[in-house]
């Protein structure tokens, strides 16, 4: 059966991918935009018509089967989640490792939603092989029951389709004006719901928005670059558009549908077959299971029509299509849900297998990371801009200042901007190989405790190591005070019951006879007495200082009494 499948400038301007550009259809472009900017909508059309389900250019008739494997969502979304699924940290130069990673975590992880931003920002790439991300700040305030809402960095990913870059001639990593346009529903003057184009312009100085072709705000930039970054899914040499993950895909899942319909329609015959009559009147017979006819004519016959199709040739060429789309994404078989026996397969062949998914997600990681890093500069100057008290070196909130590092950032130097990711394996790991390994290197001297906590994904490794330490003295401080308590019981008993608490009765000194008198003395004989160390004075006293502090710690640990903490204090006290 022949399926005429229409054009994608066709079908962007249906009803059925109003969706895909636009919520409300597609924007009125001016004829420069299309020229230039046309061909990228409509391949934006295509890619997202099929991973929403819209495979099918026409309608069937009621009760005949429309088959749809959606396999362009299923191995997109897998690309995704196995390039972005365990997430990213952030590290900046040794300078200023004591701020701005704080900084960038704060911004990440409590002003937006880390997991989620990075799912939009790659279904993005991965669906119309372009990313763009705007940067923008949102002030503090109040909503309607008096809650207070800190400002905060907003990081936005764009619909693609929303977004009309222009870029320098002659640098097309240098942007000199970017548009963002699409439409919205609001209310108008009458109090009627209509239809609005919202228009933003941005440049190094300035940003314009227009209502329906009508300015309504114009004003300086603050920041004095655009705030928005953009990077490919994956490159295109002598291009500046990138590769969506569905491009080789969509030509091969609407064929594999064309064929599913067509044995789903010789499925559907055989089940409910056409019956042939000759020599008689088919409205003088019963229909219905388990029937009998009889009373007909000689001459007359009833025979189901048959075909004798054989469904091997057809479901082989479906499988060799699904097998061509998981070799086209690079994605193995397995990864959909197919039986692999794990217990059987090694690592070895296990990262061999998975190697085409692999090496795809090292291609597309090396723009998502450039992203990022312009992400994360245009975060830090835009909270710099608009929060200068976070310039400053914080210890409640920054990690740990060592020597030689500032107390203040200089916003001007080129280093604060500098940052890198650090994207965990994507292959599963077994933590106790990890930490075999990790032993084994620390026990050669070939790693550090650092360097371990870093292997084992620790996003801040020098606040974890403090945190380890502190909790080490905090137990040492505990089992002093508890033999403290534990000797003052013992005394007490043995005070008491005169026998020790194991009930052994206690030692006596030991006494020495003179030979002469026949006296007893109980003091140890006189004996030289040991030679100072030669300690300073100042070194003594801070060492006793320190032991009488120590002292002082373990007895109200054992002994001292904590004030009393109220659960619900005055607000303002």
């Amino acid at each position: 059966m022949s399926i005429n499948f229409y054009s994608p400038s066709t079908r962007a301007a249906g009803s059925d991918l109003a969706i895909s550009i636009s919520p409300l259809g597609l924007v009125e472009l001016a004829d420069e935009e299309f020229q230039i900017h046309g061909p990228r909508l409509n391949r934006y059309a295509s890619s997202w018509a099929f991973y929403l389900g819209h495979h099918h250019a026409y309608r069937r008739e009621p009760g005949e089967a429309r088959m749809t494997f959606n396999y362009v969502r299923g191995l997109t979304d897998f690309g995704i989640n196995f390039a972005l699924g365990r997430g990213v940290t952030f590290q900046s130069a040794k300078e200023y490792a004591h701020i701005v990673p704080a900084l960038l975590n704060r911004v990440w992880e409590t002003d937006n939603n880390k997991p989620e931003v990075l799912h939009e920002i790659g279904q993005q790439g991965g669906v119309s092989g372009d990313m763009f991300v705007k940067i923008a700040y949102e002030n503090a305030w109040t909503d309607s029951a008096n809650n207070f809402h800190p400002g905060r960095v907003r990081i936005l990913p764009i619909n693609s389709s929303f977004v009309f870059p222009e870029w320098h001639p002659h640098d097309r990593e240098r942007l000199l004006r970017v548009k963002i346009k699409y439409k919205f529903w609001g209310t108008n003057l009458e109090g009627t719901r209509q239809v609005f184009t919202y228009t933003e312009v941005l440049t190094d100085s300035w940003i314009e928005e227009y209502i329906n072709d009508d300015l309504i705000d114009q004003r300086p930039n603050p920041l004095g670059i655009i705030p928005i970054a953009y990077a490919p899914n994956i490159s295109v040499s002598g291009s500046p558009w990138g590769l969506s993950d569905s491009h080789d895909l969509i030509a091969l899942n609407r064929q594999y549908n064309e064929v599913a319909e067509e044995v789903a329609d010789i499925i559907a015959y055989h089940a409910a077959p056409v019956t042939i009559i000759t020599g008689a009147k088919a409205s003088n017979l019963e229909k219905g299971a388990k029937k009998v006819w009889g009373g007909l004519p000689k001459d007359a016959q009833v025979f189901n029509l048959e075909n004798g199709v054989d469904l091997t040739g057809p479901l082989n060429f479906m499988q060799l299509l699904k097998t061509a789309m998981h070799e086209m994404a690079g994605v193995p078989e397995t990864a959909l849900g197919s039986f692999v026996p794990i217990s059987n397969t090694s690592g070895v062949s296990l990262a061999i297998m998975w190697e085409p998914a692999t090496r795809k997600r090292d291609r597309k990681l090396v723009n998502l990371t450039r992203l990022l890093r312009q992400v994360n500069e245009l975060v830090l100057r835009t909270l710099f801009m608009n929060e200068p008290e976070t310039l400053y070196y914080d210890p409640d909130t920054d990690g740990i200042i060592q020597p030689g590092q500032p107390a203040v950032i200089d916003p001007a130097d080129p280093l604060v901007y500098r940052t890198e990711c650090e994207w965990p394996d994507a292959m599963p790991t077994d933590k106790l190989i990890k930490l075999n390994e990790i032993q084994v290197m620390m026990a050669l001297g070939l790693e550090s405790k650092r360097g371990a906590l870093k292997s084992l994904g620790v996003e801040f490794p020098d606040e974890k190591a403090q945190e380890i330490f502190e909790e080490l003295v905090k137990d040492a401080k505990e089992q002093g005070a508890l033999d403290i308590i534990n000797a003052q019981i013992g005394a007490a008993i043995v005070e008491t019951t005169g026998m020790n608490p194991d009930g052994t009765p206690p030692e006596q000194p030991k006494t020495s006879t003179s030979p002469a008198s026949g006296s007893t003395n109980s003091n140890p004989p006189a004996g030289p007495k040991p030679k100072s160390g030669g300690m300073s004075g100042e070194l003594k006293s801070l060492i006793d200082a320190t032991g009488n502090q120590i002292k002082s710690e373990l007895v109200t640990q054992a002994y001292g009494t904590k004030l009393p903490q109220r659960r619900n204090p005055d607000t303002d006290n």
